[in-house]
């Protein structure tokens, strides 16, 4: 039987740090909630000496679940760790999560301190908190630095003093696997009382080796993982949970097992993007937009035959509801053809090698094929469409904002007027009056091109039909019309199939 591996989240501590992710105690509720829903064991909620606001999270968050152990951070100082039991006052199941720097850089430098009285503070601050809870983390700052006989002992002593956990964190990201899994074999082997704590390991990614070296620690022995939702945190950020989860489920020699719901995991990762205004990059593994996109012809092919001979996980089992095949100039014909049947087109035999001709010519000179390219390429082999095409755009603000719109969709004009909380709001609300199918607007992302007053701006959004999403392009130095071409980019990548589905 597999062992138990803990899933210690640290989004709304950690990972809130980042600059321009800061949350309101509101928001941090909803993304407690969803965390619990995904089955996160640990949620650490704040480090409430901080600040009134982080005190006051730990406390709302408290209140608000009941499955999850509630964490606070504290520094190995009585003061700290008085506050971080008093916010977890309400916590069904609480964790202090104490420590103190054992690298030689840590104990020299920002402590100015010796490894003796290092050890006597870590273990003081273990004693204090276990008089509040009896669930006590201790975290050893900068362990993928420290001397390996210096951090047998100062573990050695702190389970003797009390803690639960042991977290052994790569605080600067400096390990290699080998590295870091020798750190958690070393405590294996050398601390005697090793048995009576779970070793954590809480890793960093300045070299891109967070998950990685998460990964090593677990085969040698860690049994929690402190992760974030995409992998956000300081600097380059922490380890991606989605990464660390997906990883060990597929690869089944890895002898432990999670309690994540892994189908909520997008829609947690899309959740902590909005709430925190931080995109996520598009071929970020699991969760970015080309996770499951495939341009290339041979990939393409070998997907729409089967699967698994491009994809070692099913989206569905992350939460997305299907691949996406993309058509570029790498395209192959199979792809074309996946795509004209969306459409309702059936070309076989000659008819569809001439299409194909033709698109490979015209995908050598744009970046991405629509609709509205297709329908153009077989044009002599459709008597109908629905393609929708924005002649006019314009917005006023008297008090209250409206939009006008004209569309043209197949052979018909559309008009169509509505108001909203500003230009952009209006004039998508007037496109969707006047087309179907009805969608949901999931990602809306504004990128500049150039510098100055006069920038161009690159839109990108995300519709979402029946569970599945569609992506629409735009840019225009006025950032409204770039919207509303974005918006009816996507809708027309919408397969004919679905204008039937309400």
């Amino acid at each position: 039987m597999s062992d138990k591996l803990w899933i210690f989240d640290t989004t709304l501590r950690d990972g809130e740090q980042v600059p321009g992710c800061q949350l309101n105690t509101a928001e941090k509720i909803v993304v407690a909630k969803a965390l619990e829903e995904l089955g996160v064991d640990i949620i650490e909620a704040g480090f409430p000496i901080s600040s009134p606001g982080d005190f006051n999270s730990v406390v709302e968050i408290s209140k608000a679940v009941s499955n999850p152990i509630i964490c606070a951070l504290s520094r190995a100082v009585e003061k700290d760790i008085e506050v971080a039991a008093q916010s977890l006052k309400f916590a069904k199941k609480g964790r202090i999560h104490t420590g103190i720097g054992v690298s030689p850089y840590h104990i020299q430098y920002k402590l100015r301190s010796t490894p003796e009285e290092i050890i006597r503070r870590g273990v003081a601050a273990v004693k204090f908190a276990r008089n509040f809870v009896d669930d006590v983390e201790f975290y050893a700052e900068d362990a993928g630095r420290a001397e390996h006989d210096f951090l047998a002992k100062i573990i050695e002593e702190v389970i003797k003093a009390g803690a639960t956990v042991v977290n052994i964190p790569d605080t600067t990201g400096y390990c290699l696997p080998e590295q870091y899994g020798g750190f958690i074999a070393m405590l294996k082997n050398r601390v005697p009382n090793i048995d009576r704590a779970i070793i954590a390991t809480h890793c960093h990614n300045d070299l891109g080796m967070a998950t990685a070296n998460t990964i090593a620690g677990v085969q040698a022995g860690a049994r929690q993982v402190e992760v974030t939702i995409n992998g956000i945190g300081e600097r380059a950020g922490n380890t991606s949970m989605e990464e660390v989860v997906m990883a060990i489920k597929c690869h089944q020699s890895i002898p432990v097992e999670t309690s994540i719901d892994t189908p909520k995991i997008y829609g947690t990762s899309r959740l902590v993007s909005k709430l925190m205004n931080m995109p996520v990059q598009p071929n970020k593994a699991i969760v970015g937009r080309n996770a499951f996109a495939h341009s290339s012809g041979i990939h393409q092919d070998g997907v729409l035959k089967h699967r698994e001979n491009y994809e070692i996980i099913d989206p569905k089992d992350v939460g997305v509801a299907e691949s996406t095949i993309v058509l570029t100039a790498r395209s192959g014909r199979a792809a074309l053809k996946h795509h004209l049947d969306a459409l309702g087109v059936e070309l076989e035999g000659e008819a569809l090698r001439e299409v194909y001709e033709e698109f490979l010519l015209l995908a050598d000179k744009k970046r991405d094929i629509g609709r509205k390219d297709l329908m153009g390429l077989v044009g002599k082999y459709v008597t109908d469409s629905n393609f929708i095409e924005l002649e006019k755009v314009s917005y006023t603000s008297n008090g209250s904002i409206s939009a006008e719109v004209t569309l043209k969709v197949g052979e018909e004009i559309h008009h169509a007027k509505a108001e909203g909380n500003g230009p952009v709001d209006a004039v998508l609300k007037a496109i969707e009056k006047s087309v179907e199918p009805q969608v949901d607007l999931e990602e809306f992302l504004i990128q500049a091109i150039t510098h100055g007053s006069d920038d161009v701006a690159k839109v990108h959004m995300k519709v979402i039909k029946n569970d599945v999403p569609y992506f629409g392009f735009s840019s225009n130095s006025d950032i409204v019309l770039a919207s509303a071409q974005a918006f009816v980019d996507a809708l027309n990548k919408i397969p004919v199939k679905e204008y039937a589905t309400t």
